[in-house]
């Protein structure tokens, strides 16, 4: 095997190999390192927005929601409270109400969806905790207090301790539009979710909610968090079917699912393409052993003369190609991990340095370059290039064997 492998290194560095062999050679080296570089930085992304959808999204909306079909709400609700939170899937439960109508602020208005919450609730929901602590307070104390998403108060030009109105429609039983309801909140804090929904979402007190939108038995709904939100459809529907009361059943993949699902796609048209890249170099390994083959046809007669066997022959070339696989894989591969561990810091230092910034908070729920980096997909991805090196070596291989020394060396 020695003997092989130093055969194989003395073929592919020799000094006499023909300088386009080499350049092909070296081409096809680059191109795995940078399939596999690319690769691995990529996945590291998707991996990285996936973890910050459940960290930071997940974290404040709602995994799972089962609101009254009626106007009266949701009846006996601490009872069906207290029954949920003997299923172990279910992390915390709260009683919530929808006030959706008009935020004036002066002259301007702007569509607004409050949530009415418990505070007690709430705060065992932990869905608040990018709301600082003495603001928290502040609204927990005041029954007519509101929180406001960062973009919406932006947009009003809101600022904490101001007072807005709420303009909530209302529908007679001709089904015609009355005068809407009017309430004055005090602007008690912000809530920093990121993202589209900072435009459009705020809290105010679940009594005060109620009573405006006349829900009798003081809850429309109950939302859930699941230790596992990615089961939310199949707990949410679980539990819907079995309720006592007819309810609409929703959960976080109707509403922000989409997010999900882009990254998932994304996640499966990159691998697909970036190893068709690799394989492609690879297969660049094909032309580099062929003409290797037909410039080494005399050394190859005359190892067969001195009785290397074919298999042996085989071997040989296989390994001189298996070497460039191997040399851009790892390259590729150290170079990829080396950059996944730090993008988010040279990403942020790219962003300081040029003044161009790749992702707004305005637009999406995160305003930097995530990335995590998983050792599984590192190997899997090696994997496929040796993989794909190996079976590029094959056919050259084979013909190096199949060289006659009488028909090379009879010239």
């Amino acid at each position: 095997m020695k003997l092989i492998f130093q055969l194989a290194w003395r073929f592919r560095s020799s000094k006499q190999q023909n300088g386009y062999i080499s350049f092909i050679s070296a081409s096809s080296t680059a191109g795995i390192a940078l399939g596999c570089f690319v690769l691995i930085l990529l996945l590291s992304v998707m991996n990285g927005f996936e973890r910050e959808l459940k960290d930071r999204l997940l974290s404040i909306i709602p995994h799972g929601e089962l609101y009254a079909v009626g106007s009266d709400g949701i009846a006996d609700w601490p009872q069906a409270i207290a029954s949920f939170e003997t299923d172990s899937r279910i992390e915390s439960i709260q009683p919530y109400t929808k006030a959706t109508g008009m935020l004036q602020k002066g002259k301007n208005m702007k569509a607004i969806e409050l949530v009415g919450i418990d505070t007690q609730y709430a705060q065992n929901d932990g869905m608040l905790n990018s709301v600082p602590t003495g603001q928290w307070q502040a609204f927990s104390d005041d029954p007519k207090g509101v929180m406001l998403g960062a973009g919406a108060m932006k947009k009003l030009d809101i600022k904490v301790g101001d007072k807005v109105k709420l303009l909530l429609p209302q529908l007679s039983d001709d089904l015609s539009i009355r005068a809407p309801k009017t309430l004055w909140l005090n602007v008690l804090g912000v809530v920093n979710i990121g993202g589209e929904l900072d435009n459009h979402i705020g809290y105010m007190h679940l009594k005060l909610a109620s009573e405006t939108l006349g829900i009798t038995h003081g809850v429309q709904g109950l939302r859930f968090r699941y230790h596992d939100p990615f089961i939310a459809p199949i707990i949410t529907r679980e539990m819907g079917y079995g309720f006592s009361q007819e309810v609409y059943m929703s959960d976080w993949t109707r509403t922000q699912g989409h997010l999900y699902q882009d990254i998932q796609l994304v996640r499966v048209v990159v691998y697909i393409t970036l190893i068709l890249v690799i394989g492609v170099a690879c297969f660049n390994i094909v032309s580099t052993l062929v003409m290797a083959v037909n410039e080494k046809q005399s050394e190859i007669a005359m190892l067969k003369t001195m009785g290397t066997t074919e298999g042996r022959i085989v071997l040989i070339f296989m390994l001189q190609g298996f070497i460039n696989g191997l040399i851009g894989t790892l390259i590729g591969l150290a170079c990829g991990v080396l950059m996944a561990l730090n993008l988010s810091t040279v990403a942020q230092g790219f962003e300081q340095l040029t003044g161009i910034q790749f992702l707004s908070g305005d637009i999406y729920f995160i305003d930097f370059l995530p990335s995590q980096l998983k050792w599984h997909e590192v190997y899997v991805t090696g994997i496929i290039a040796l993989s794909l090196t190996i079976l590029a070596t094959l056919y050259p291989a084979k013909k190096a064997a199949e060289v006659n020394p009488a028909s090379v060396l009879g010239h």
